[in-house]
This record gives structure tokens, C-alpha cells and sequence, in this order.
């Protein structure tokens, strides 16, 4: 695989192992509660509804947690979202409480949001395509800074109109 066709920045959501631990300590109280309740009409029910219970947190968590962020081959995904890196502008990492104005008081309604309460930092892409009425994209992440040094860097690899400018 050529350096270019190579992932240059990968990233997954995910939730904090505490959001299982506690989804599941709930669950746990609800077959408890299930258990004293129904032991002597129906043993199995609370088996029963309780592994079902389990297989839609974890089917919540992991979607919820799936979202994906890559920069890959001149394109940046952000959960189901997509865009070609030559219609960004200059991408700008985040701290906690930059992300916390920039996604509160000074937000644009326009823009896509991929934000995850759990990751407080971000980063602020702007949309330089005419023809896209969103002004920005605000990407949670883990690591923002790598995020961003990732799409000024495919920017400049992929021709983006501006780029030669920064």
C-alpha cells in the first residue's frame, strides 16, 4: 500500500467503558427488581427480558460509539457525513472550553456537529465550497490536534485551492 492510499488519520468515537458499567448496573437493577417481583410466576421472564435489555445497550453504545473519523485518500468522514478535503479550510483544534463556545454561544445552526459529550475537545473545519450552504464543520475528538495537523496536511497534498496560502 502507497503512503498516499494509507489512512492518514483514524479515529472511533467510542463510549467511556463507565457508560457500560453504569447501562449495565441499571439493567442489573431492573432484573433484580424483575427477579423479586416475578420469581414464583415466571422464573424465566426476567432471564429473558433482561438479556434483551443487554443486547439493545449494547447495540445503543456501540452505534452511538461507532462514529467514525478519518481522514483518508482526499476525504474527511465525520460519522455518516463526507466531503472532499479540497473544499476545507484550514482545520483548528480545539480546547475544552473553545469547543464548549464554538458548539454554544457562538454556534451556527448551519453547521454540522459531530459532537460527543464524553470528548470535550474538538476541531473547527471551515467549508470553503461555494455551493455548500454549511460554513463549518465541529468535529469531536480525542486527540484535535492530530485531527487537524491530518486534514491541513491532506488539504495541502490534495490541492486544496487555499492551502498554498497557509
Amino acid at each position: 500500500m502507497s503512503a498516499r492510499s494509507q489512512a492518514e488519520y483514524r479515529e472511533r468515537l467510542r463510549v467511556p467503558l463507565r457508560w457500560w458499567a453504569q447501562g449495565t448496573m441499571l439493567i442489573a437493577t431492573f432484573w433484580l427488581a424483575m427477579v423479586v417481583a416475578l420469581a414464583e410466576k415466571a422464573p424465566l421472564l426476567p432471564w429473558v427480558i433482561t438479556a434483551a435489555l443487554l443486547l439493545l445497550l449494547a447495540a445503543f453504545l456501540r452505534s452511538y460509539g461507532g462514529a467514525p473519523v478519518v481522514v483518508h485518500d482526499g476525504w474527511f468522514v465525520a460519522g455518516h457525513a463526507r466531503i472532499e478535503v479540497r473544499h476545507l479550510g484550514e482545520a483548528e483544534a480545539l480546547d475544552a472550553e473553545q469547543s464548549n463556545r464554538v458548539a454554544g454561544r457562538d454556534a451556527d445552526v448551519r453547521a454540522y456537529l459531530l459532537l460527543r459529550p464524553y470528548l470535550r475537545r474538538s476541531v473547527r473545519v471551515p467549508i470553503t465550497d461555494p455551493d455548500d450552504p454549511v460554513p463549518y464543520w465541529l468535529v469531536s475528538s480525542r486527540h484535535p490536534r492530530a485531527l487537524a495537523g491530518a486534514l491541513n496536511e491532506a488539504r495541502a497534498r490534495h490541492g486544496s485551492p487555499d492551502a498554498a496560502d497557509h
